[in-house]
């Protein structure tokens, strides 16, 4: 295959590079390199390199900032989307948009299926949401796969948080009341490269299979490093930040079941082979 990654310096764009360029011909374009808010520079780079698939990971991701920041988020999220879906259109390929558990509003008591009602409650979750109605209205041939709690080598994320942390402060309060699934990019690439080979277009939900709230994945991570944290849990409340979080964000993966793909690993499976690669990763 032929594909064009967005996104391609942010945390899963680097993996996918990486991991997809070992079989696949990847292009790799960072905002330097291709401005999605362009309609004219997605025409002319995907007319160019004319891909099978377009990976698009780009997004505005600062999830409290999009409060303050509304435009710009939805710039990038919606207005950019749009702009790729309307260029893959013209070419005929396929699109694969990453999107976000924030679609959902974490009310639910039970994970939420793929075609369940959204209701976002931030700008970020909103921005995305937005995102999704472009591509399934603009582009014939795509793919919108919903993630969470996503950690890997590159950037900043929870687990890298916990490790420096931790060590330095010996006693940390985390909270216990959001729930969800973490996701090791490593294993969604390998997902992303299994489901865009397919013809099976429509909605995923891709996590790392397993649920756990945000204190038991930090007590796992001390635990898999082999660390000694005292860790307690604590209460949203304690600790208010400008986005509503999600409490629950568990998500059911029904259409990767229905259409015989192979689904991701355990998450402490992943997480630590996750470590052991950090262990070995150049700073």
């Amino acid at each position: 295959m032929k594909l064009i990654v967005t996104g391609a310096n942010g945390q899963l764009g680097r993996d996918l590079v990486r991991t997809l360029g070992e079989r696949h011909e990847v292009h790799g374009f960072g905002r330097q390199e291709l401005d999605i808010t362009s309609p004219e520079a997605c025409r002319r780079v995907l007319e160019e390199i004319r891909p099978d698939v377009i990976l698009h990971a780009a997004a505005y991701t600062a999830v409290d900032r999009a409060e303050t920041e509304e435009e710009e988020a939805y710039r990038v999220n919606a207005d950019g989307s749009r702009n790729l879906a309307v260029a893959t259109e013209r070419i005929g390929a396929k699109l694969c948009f990453i999107s976000t558990d924030y679609v959902f509003d974490g009310g639910s008591s039970t994970p939420y299926r793929e075609y369940d009602n959204t209701n976002p409650q931030g700008v970020y979750g909103k921005s995305k949401r937005a995102g999704e109605q472009l591509v399934q209205t603009l582009c014939s041939k795509y793919f919108i796969v919903r993630t969470s709690w996503v950690f890997g080598v590159h950037g900043a994320n929870f687990v890298k948080t916990m490790l420096k942390l931790g060590p330095e402060k010996g006693t940390l309060k985390v909270v216990s009341d959001q729930i969800g699934s973490p996701t090791y990019t490593v294993d969604l690439c390998l997902f992303l490269e299994q489901l865009v080979a397919t013809e099976r277009y429509g909605i995923y939900h891709a996590s790392n299979t397993g649920v756990c709230s945000w204190y038991e994945f930090a007590s796992t991570i001390f635990e898999e490093a082999g660390l000694s944290v005292d860790v307690h849990p604590c209460t949203t409340e304690e600790f208010p930040r400008p986005a509503k979080r999600p409490p629950f964000s568990v998500m059911e993966h029904l259409a990767i079941r229905s259409n015989g793909l192979q689904d991701l690993r355990p998450w402490r499976e992943a997480l630590r082979d996750f470590l052991r690669e950090l262990g070995t990763a150049s700073p």
